[in-house]
């Protein structure tokens, strides 16, 4: 699976959501991790009969679209809240710990 955001990557993101009150782009990159999932699961299952091969190629197909269609809207996400991309640190501005009670 082509991919523009690495499992790391998407991980610091997240990992930075425990910390900040700015869960939106680690439920985006949540999503995305669960879409590899699928695609890899599919990937797997492709030597079944060929019926079955070409279920799971549709499905391969449409969840390398709806990651695409993903990443495209994390990376536009990271750039409006004006993420550092080189690092994709979590700007000062956004950086509110989370209260606790």
């Amino acid at each position: 699976m082509k991919t523009k955001f690495s499992d790391q990557q998407l991980s610091l993101i997240i990992d930075q959501s425990l910390i900040y009150q700015c869960a939106c782009p680690a439920q985006v990159a949540k999503h995305l991790i669960g879409l590899r999932d699928l695609y890899e699961y599919q990937q797997g299952c492709m030597n079944q009969t060929d019926t079955d091969k070409a279920v799971h190629e549709r499905i391969a197909a449409d969840a390398q679209r709806a990651h695409d269609a993903l990443e495209g809207c994390l990376d536009a996400v990271l750039r409006l809240e004006q993420w550092d991309m080189d690092t994709l640190l979590m700007p000062k501005s956004l950086q509110k710990p989370i209260r606790s009670f």
